[in-house]
């Protein structure tokens, strides 16, 4: 793992890296992104309806493919779901797109 993986990890996806305090809340829940350029990057999925986890997401980013576009990652159907807060599910890597 080089020094950038390891910054990400741990680490809500959006919250700014010099934020004081830039992992997971006690009361909120979130999915572990898993491969890709965003590996160990956390998730918020607090509010979410079971169908809006289930379409997974579309994420920006500059460290894909594709500088500029967005890292795709899904939950496997049928995958482990856990009741929130904390970590309730895993979304996969799944490409880039531009």
């Amino acid at each position: 793992m080089n020094g950038d993986e390891q910054l990400l990890r741990g680490r809500v996806y959006g919250r700014d890296h010099d934020d004081p305090d830039p992992g997971p809340l006690p009361h909120r829940s979130y999915a572990v992104l898993m491969g890709g350029p965003l590996d160990g990057l956390l998730l918020d999925i607090t509010g979410l309806r079971s169908e809006e986890v289930d379409d997974g997401a579309a994420l920006s980013t500059e460290l894909g493919r594709f500088p500029g576009g967005r890292s795709l990652y899904d939950p496997h159907p049928g995958g482990f779901r856990a009741p929130g807060p904390g970590i309730v599910c895993r979304f996969y890597w799944s490409g880039d797109t531009p």
